[in-house]
């Protein structure tokens, strides 16, 4: 066999992988805990320290994220404001964490949009479950790690 037919064999081989690829994600470019079905495991993370414990948490977290920028921090509602830059293209995602705090317990949920496309091939996905790992650990290591 000719080494171009070879070569344009294994090339048909990677193209159909990658067009399987990426259509196993879905056509979304939302996602936020509790509330995308596409990502049954994405959840909001609740704690029983206060308020003020969680947002110094959410600070350390995201300073510890790479391509992270902090835009706003909590107003009125606790509202954190971060802008995140993919690694490859630089596309941006705006992610959006809030705290409430509730009898007793602390609720952090997070929102990761796309600023464009139709789809995110599970970019935001990738972004709250990266957060919300660093986030984990900066309630269990607690301030100044």
């Amino acid at each position: 066999m000719p080494k171009w037919a070879i070569l344009a064999a294994v090339g048909a081989v990677m193209v159909v992988a990658a067009i399987a690829l990426l259509k196993s994600w879905p056509v979304i470019n939302v996602v936020a805990t509790g509330r995308t079905p596409e990502y049954p495991d994405i959840q909001p993370r609740q704690y029983s320290a206060g308020r003020d414990r969680v947002s110094d948490a959410v600070l350390r977290a995201v300073s510890r994220m790479p391509r992270w920028t902090l835009i706003s921090s909590p107003s009125g509602q606790g509202d954190f404001r971060v802008e995140a830059k993919t690694m490859l293209l630089r596309f941006v995602d705006d992610v959006t964490i809030r705290i409430v705090e509730q009898g007793g317990a602390t609720t952090v949920n997070v929102r990761s949009a796309s600023r464009v496309g139709r789809g995110d091939f599970g970019q935001n996905a990738r972004n709250i479950r990266a957060f919300l790992l660093e986030l984990d650990r900066q309630m269990e290591t607690g301030a100044g790690s």
